[in-house]
């Protein structure tokens, strides 16, 4: 079955654009010209990757992920005429996966979603066992997360991030280290990126993100994960 991807942008040109190229690819693609009418279209076709713009009418980018992610953890790639790092951290901290400029070639687009989607389709991995460290429980076969029994919602790259740091509880991993150990090649090389979704993950699990307990931070190299 064709995985289905919801284009995000309030222009014409470009939502026939990608359309006509990722249906090209084999992808059912579905559009949408705002944040409201995408909200109705990922309820309503529970897309398997969403394509997003920041700058629309009616509800920008910012407002449907902040919306969406109260809803579900699809995995979101930012498309924008926006480069400040500002709106890219802004863009990350809210949930999205992945962060891609206009203007931008199809071709690498494509790319992008197929390897957001190659993240949440490693059946032919061996899946590691769950493993539990103090009151959390990472569960790679289910692909969930809990905290004291309660289920932690994370995206798709925040649940690898720490996926990774857990199995190797104890070691430090540089941030470069971490995006070459990411599935796919989705996310760019671009290391800042990594202390935005450790930072969104901490407020998920810690009790004080600012005074961790689990995911610690190695001055001078990066983040590792506490062994008990």
């Amino acid at each position: 079955m064709a995985k289905t991807i919801l284009m995000v942008d309030d222009q014409p040109n470009i939502r026939k654009l990608i359309e006509g190229y990722l249906t090209g690819e084999g992808f059912r693609v579905v559009t949408a010209e705002n944040g409201r009418r995408a909200l109705f279209l990922a309820r309503q076709e529970q897309p398997d990757v969403i394509i997003l713009d920041l700058m629309m009418p009616e509800m920008d980018g910012y407002s449907f992920l902040q919306a969406h992610r109260k809803e579900r953890n699809t995995p979101i790639i930012i498309l924008t005429a926006k480069v400040e790092e500002n709106d890219r951290v802004l863009g990350l901290e809210l949930g999205a996966d992945d962060y891609v400029t206009k203007p931008f070639s199809p071709r690498e687009l494509t790319a992008r979603v197929r390897a957001v989607l190659r993240r949440l389709e490693r059946d032919e991995e061996p899946l590691q066992a769950p493993i539990r460290i103090g009151e959390l429980m990472l569960d790679e076969q289910a692909h969930r997360v809990t905290l004291q029994g309660e289920t932690v919602d994370l995206t798709p790259t925040e649940f690898d991030i720490l996926s990774i740091l857990m199995h190797s509880a104890g070691r430090a991993f540089s941030r470069f280290e971490l995006l070459e150990r990411l599935p796919g090649d989705a996310i760019e090389g671009y290391e800042r990126t990594i202390d935005v979704h450790v930072r969104n993950i901490r407020t998920k699990i810690e009790e004080e993100p600012k005074n961790p307990r689990y995911l610690l931070t190695v001055y001078g190299i990066g983040y590792r994960f506490s062994e008990s």
